[in-house]
């Protein structure tokens, strides 16, 4: 939680089914827009409860959880935008999203916005790409990556869950190596942490419940303007 916002507009959860199989999610409602709270909390929900209640049939597979995991995020994506275009007091309203499914040594994730996600062990790797105004200006070749860290309008998203009744899902595999971690987190706080503190904070021998507060604090501690929410596992099955 930051220092600055009076509503907070992520909103996070973690889950384990009988079989071992974890989901996390962290969602980042749209920051500006009315609702924002509404939008990732119905996302983190609505997938929180297929993900519990799906039959195992839909998990047996690598092939079989990509396949679940876009197909849900799509049917939240249309719940979203319906709930928008029903109550004038959500119009516009949109969430961030990644949603990662864990189970022994990798997973998969789903990335929509800016949120992002990182593996940690000897170096830190950023995972997710955000789906930035940035970005697009970077691919076309309009300004460099060190321009775009800079840029004014680094924080405009140009994809976000429920503000269209369609939504394009970036799907990425990922593995865990030894003693390795996994951070997924909203804005608030790789906007204000570079990423090799961050690295240096998750690789520090203490638990792991110390390390996400040491992250919390040292975002608060460089302003706090945003909301500030992360999940952190290990390859050991820790998870804070």
């Amino acid at each position: 939680m930051g220092k600055v916002r009076a509503v907070n507009e992520d909103s996070v959860a973690v889950l384990k089914r009988p079989s071992g199989l974890i989901l996390a999610i962290v969602a980042d409602g749209m920051g500006g827009h009315k609702a924002g709270d509404v939008a990732s909390k119905m996302t983190v929900d609505q997938l929180s409860r297929y993900f519990l209640e799906d039959d195992e049939t839909e998990f047996r597979t690598l092939d079989n959880k990509r396949e679940w995991l876009s197909k849900r995020i799509q049917t939240i994506n249309q719940n979203v935008f319906e709930h928008a275009t029903k109550h004038s007091e959500c119009k516009g309203m949109g969430t961030t999203l990644i949603a990662a499914l864990i189970e022994g040594s990798g997973g998969i994730l789903c990335h929509i916005g800016d949120s992002r996600a990182y593996l940690i062990n000897d170096a830190i790797q950023q995972i997710t790409r955000d789906h930035s105004y940035v970005n697009v200006l970077v691919d076309s070749g309009e300004i460099s990556q060190e321009e775009a860290e800079a840029h004014p309008k680094k924080n405009w998203i140009v994809r976000a869950l429920g503000t269209e009744a369609g939504i394009e899902r970036q799907i990425i595999d990922f593995s865990f190596v030894d003693a390795s971690y996994l951070l997924m987190c909203s804005d608030g706080l790789s906007n204000k942490i570079p990423k090799e503190e961050l690295a240096s904070i998750v690789r520090a021998s203490a638990p792991l419940s110390q390390k996400g507060q040491e992250l919390i604090t040292l975002a608060n501690d460089l302003g706090g303007e945003d909301n500030i929410s992360l999940i952190l596992l290990s390859s050991l099955d820790e998870v804070v």
